[in-house]
């Protein structure tokens, strides 16, 4: 299995297919890159892509640290160098898209294009008040009931309906796949804290921001402000699909990012 080795000596799970320009595609707060589900593919007939769970997740170190939007970010600097690219197209969701700022602002030698995917410049009070809930259910309830609130958080209703059975596999598997609560709540915390919208005028990397209207974590207004604060981004807004809209809308969401980094 493909691990990279950090300078701290944790390890970060990778996977890296197809041939073409060099895409990053980096998943939210679960920081599982399992999330991009048949994206990846799809996407390697046009681009190499690099998918990689975030350190503190899934098949990655299960590192007992201080988690910051900062420290992610530059462990997939990390990454990106010692996979020998000098620039690499990204594509973050989520947390992964405020990883993304971080990258475009302190390391925009390392950033070419930037798709900011559901995510948030600054948190508000709304933000605030759904992790504080969030993360109460995982201390107070645990692993399987924290995955089934936010099940009604991430998905639109109607692709709850459709996959009840998906879900409750999914909460069965809950102590697995969230072995040390104490590393997400760190991790909410460090999400909680990002601020970058003082920042941002200085990206330059041309960004495209793209939601879901229906999005219930990262509301519509924040894909607006971003566009707002970024020089030239522009947005792309679906009618529908959560915040876990690239598993509901594949085949769009591939076709906007794909003509946005290959157009002139």
């Amino acid at each position: 299995m493909p691990y990279f080795r950090l300078r701290d000596g944790a390890e970060l799970y990778y996977e890296k297919t197809g041939s073409g320009p060099p895409l990053f595609l980096v998943p939210g707060l679960g920081g599982d890159g399992r999330f991009w589900g048949e994206n990846v593919a799809a996407l390697a007939e046009r681009f190499t892509v690099v998918v990689h769970d975030h350190r503190g997740t899934a098949r990655s170190t299960l590192s007992h640290i201080d988690y910051s939007v900062a420290q992610m970010a530059d462990d997939a600097v990390q990454l990106i160098e010692g996979l020998g690219f000098d620039k690499v197209h990204w594509c973050g969701h989520s947390t992964g898209g405020a990883m993304g700022q971080v990258l475009a602002i302190e390391k925009p030698e390392r950033i070419d294009r930037l798709v900011l995917s559901a995510t948030w410049a600054r948190t508000d009070a709304f933000f605030r008040r759904l992790f504080e809930v969030r993360s109460r259910m995982l201390r107070e309830l645990g692993a399987a009931a924290y995955l089934k609130a936010s099940a009604l958080a991430l998905n639109m209703p109607a692709w709850v309906r459709d996959h009840d059975a998906d879900l409750a596999a999914a909460e069965a598997k809950a102590e697995e796949t969230i072995p040390v609560p104490e590393i997400v709540l760190s991790r909410i915390a460090a999400i909680v804290a990002h601020d970058r919208h003082t920042q941002l005028q200085s990206v330059r990397a041309r960004t495209l921001a793209i939601c879901a209207r229906d999005d219930m974590v990262t509301p519509l207004y924040f894909t607006e402000e971003l566009v707002r604060l970024i020089p030239n981004a522009r947005a792309y807004v679906l009618p529908d699909g959560g915040h876990f809209y690239p598993g509901v809308h594949g085949a769009e969401f591939r076709r906007v990012i794909t003509t946005f980094l290959l157009e002139s």
